[in-house]
């Protein structure tokens, strides 16, 4: 849906912005939607040439968590204390719901002792990916860009951030997903076993090389799937909500009737992409990721590989 509608819009863009069209706008240079991802740091701390400062993007990330710890620390509560309930409450049937969602994912690509061992891992990652998401779309002050002076003191304004939507969080999941199936893959196998299974049955003599090649290449192709995949949809999001919520009719600069009528169309788009993204896409990118993770982790063990 969001493809769609940038391709619709994108060729539009290019013919009012360009600076030699006849229906060029006045583009307001002032307003830079960009900045609205810029890490500027709250708390410089720099170690050895390292750049460790504390940024909106770290908040982020600390905020989702605490709320992760906390919510499997309250579900494993929940899960021990089920069997002394005659009748489950609200709470406990939602977090019942959410263990079969990840047993379901486990089972269905694991087998065995790797079900047990995989499971906490899986079902923290689906957690802190989703609290991610949904994070994003609550408006927190974190703009230290442009401060609200209230009584004498600067409190940063409120802006949509998510840390998803920082490349460097999703990769940093992908390489830990990564690493952990080729671990699986060379402990059940062997190194050579594990590598000769990069070449399927029945591919003999010359023809395995290339494949062999191939398959080399899927696996760097799984880090760029599993982390550019959640990183652009989350970044998409924003970047469609940043826009239609306002943003367009400031950069375009347009006169106070001209602003009203585009504002009245893009608030009613900004609103309807909020729902969908809140409502489905936060979820579902966290769902794909977690079972993505699954099969790679399957897989690698797995005597078809």
């Amino acid at each position: 849906m969001r493809a769609r509608v940038l391709a619709l819009i994108a060729p539009l863009a290019l013919v009012l912005l360009s600076p030699t069209s006849a229906l060029a706008l006045n583009i307001n240079e002032n307003y830079k939607p960009q900045n609205e991802f810029r890490l500027d740091p709250w708390i410089n701390i720099h170690i050895g040439g390292i750049d460790l400062s504390i940024n909106k993007a770290v908040f982020y990330v600390t905020v989702a968590c605490i709320l992760t710890i906390v919510t499997m620390v309250l579900m494993a509560r929940k899960m021990a204390a089920a069997s002394a309930t005659a009748r489950p409450g609200r709470m406990q049937t939602v977090v019942e719901g959410y263990y079969g969602l990840i047993q379901n994912i486990t089972q269905g690509n694991l087998s065995g002792a790797m079900v047990r061992k995989w499971f906490p891992f899986l079902a923290t990652v689906f957690l802190f990916i989703w609290f991610s998401n949904m994070l994003g779309y609550l408006p927190l002050p974190t703009n230290t860009e442009h401060k609200v002076d209230i009584f004498g003191v600067h409190i940063p304004s409120f802006a949509l951030f998510a840390a998803t939507a920082n490349i460097s969080v999703p990769l940093v999941l992908t390489f830990i997903v990564v690493g952990s199936y080729h671990y699986e893959g060379v402990k059940a196998k062997g190194p050579v076993k594990y590598l000769k299974g990069w070449v399927h049955a029945g591919v003999e003599g010359a023809a395995a090389i290339p494949i062999f090649f191939i398959e080399v290449i899927s696996h760097f192709v799984r880090i760029v799937s599993l982390s550019v995949r959640l990183f652009a949809n989350i970044l998409a999001g924003h970047l469609l909500i940043l826009f239609m919520g306002g943003g367009l009719v400031v950069l375009l600069n347009l006169s106070i009737i001209g602003s009203a009528v585009l504002g009245l169309i893009t608030g009613t788009m900004a609103v309807a992409f909020f729902i969908f993204e809140v409502g489905l896409v936060a979820t579902l990118q966290a769902f794909i990721f977690t079972t993505l993770a699954a099969i790679y982790l399957g897989g690698a063990v797995a005597e078809e590989h």
